[in-house]
């Protein structure tokens, strides 16, 4: 009998050792989620699993799905699992703010959750659990991890028959902490059709309206929050140092009207590429502008010093500027409630507003004590 060299069992040992990790990944390959698996044969789902649709979404996403007569869609959403969470979002415009989203998980524990999050913001206090705009129906929804997938259950009643509709795909590596949503790893927007499983991926997903939308807020708070207001600021408290204040005036307001102008374009061109309904939005963003304009024109046709009519030009520009900067601050915070602004863009303007109103309100009052110093009335605020 040959007698096994120790080279040669060594050997053996590599070898068999190759094949029991071969084997091993080749049976977490063969439990990876495809269209062609039988979710009945293993998958406790809540309702009936035999008709649903299927369709490969995105990476190792799998979206089964089924539309009732009574509008009542039945989605079974699989992917590799290994932690964190994983979630499916229904959206009015394919972006995340303004969405709602079914997210499930396994905590460390074991323990399963799945819960509908309320997308209001981009920051972490503004992703509300347990609200949002889907109607569930009374089946529960359900989340199971099976092999390396977690798949997804829930059904959701719509008013009418659903065909192409704005989905968001998301997923991160940690989990939640106290229900609280952690930052997503990666995210993508597809329109999915349910009547016929059609999706078209954008070429950016989701990345041209949320960069346009926080494009013309910043172009607006720049131009509206804080150029127009330091402008306006220099002509009526620093008339002492002529003509730097002159110039000083007419280059920061040029400025800022031009960079007004690029908000407003960006604007028009959100509005029409979501066909949002906020029109008053629109509507007072264009007047605003047109005063704007008007100043402009004022400035080139403005009378001499001597001119008798000087007296009415200083009373129009003046007051005609002070109500476009008033509006202006109504307009930029109707915009950060409708565009659903996370709570940093809230604070951000807050805190330029509040400083704009502190200096202005101190150089008045510095003006006014000024002026009472002196045998002459005060000028008209």
């Amino acid at each position: 009998m040959k007698h096994i060299s120790s080279m040669e069992s060594a050997l053996i040992c590599r070898f068999g050792s190759w094949v029991l990790v071969f084997a091993s990944i080749m049976a977490v390959h063969s439990q990876m989620d495809s269209c062609g698996a039988d979710l009945g044969s293993f998958l406790p789902a809540p309702f009936n699993t035999s008709g649903l649709a299927c369709k490969p979404i995105w990476k190792t996403f799998i979206l089964r799905y089924y539309q009732s007569h009574d509008n009542t869609v039945s989605i079974v959403l699989s992917s590799i699992y290994t932690s964190g969470w994983v979630g499916i979002g229904f959206s009015p415009d394919g972006m995340m703010v303004g969405s709602s989203a079914m997210v499930g998980w396994i905590d460390t524990s074991g323990r399963s959750f799945i819960k509908q999050y309320d997308l209001q913001g981009r920051s972490s206090s503004d992703v509300i659990v347990d609200e949002g705009k889907l109607m569930l129906t009374s089946v529960s929804p359900k989340v199971v991890l099976y092999g390396v997938n977690i798949y997804l259950m829930f059904q959701v009643r719509f008013s009418k028959q659903v065909e192409s509709q704005e989905v968001i795909l998301a997923y991160a590596n940690e989990s939640p902490n106290h229900l609280q949503l952690t930052k997503h790893d990666d995210k993508i927007s597809v329109s999915f059709d349910f009547s016929s499983g059609g999706s078209t991926v954008p070429t950016s997903p989701s990345s041209y309206p949320y960069q346009l939308k926080r494009n013309h807020g910043a172009l607006a708070i720049f131009s509206w929050g804080i150029l127009l207001p330091i402008g306006a600021i220099i002509a009526r408290y620093f008339r002492h140092k002529n003509p730097l204040w002159f110039y000083l005036h007419v280059a920061i307001q040029f400025l800022g009207y031009l960079v007004g102008i690029a908000a407003v374009l960006a604007g028009i061109s959100l509005y029409n590429k979501l066909n949002s309904g906020f029109r008053s939005h629109k509507s007072l963003g264009i007047f605003i502008l047109v005063l704007a304009s008007l100043q402009v024109i004022a400035f080139f046709v403005r009378p001499d010093k001597e001119s008798k009519l000087r007296m009415y030009w200083n009373w129009y520009h003046n007051w005609l500027g002070r109500l476009a900067l008033f509006l202006a601050a109504i307009n930029i915070t109707l915009g950060l409630k409708i565009g659903d602004a996370g709570s940093s863009w809230k604070l951000v303007y807050g805190i330029i507003l509040a400083i704009i109103l502190s200096t202005f309100s101190v150089l008045e009052t510095m003006l006014w004590t000024n002026w009472s110093k002196k045998p002459v009335s005060p000028p008209s605020i």
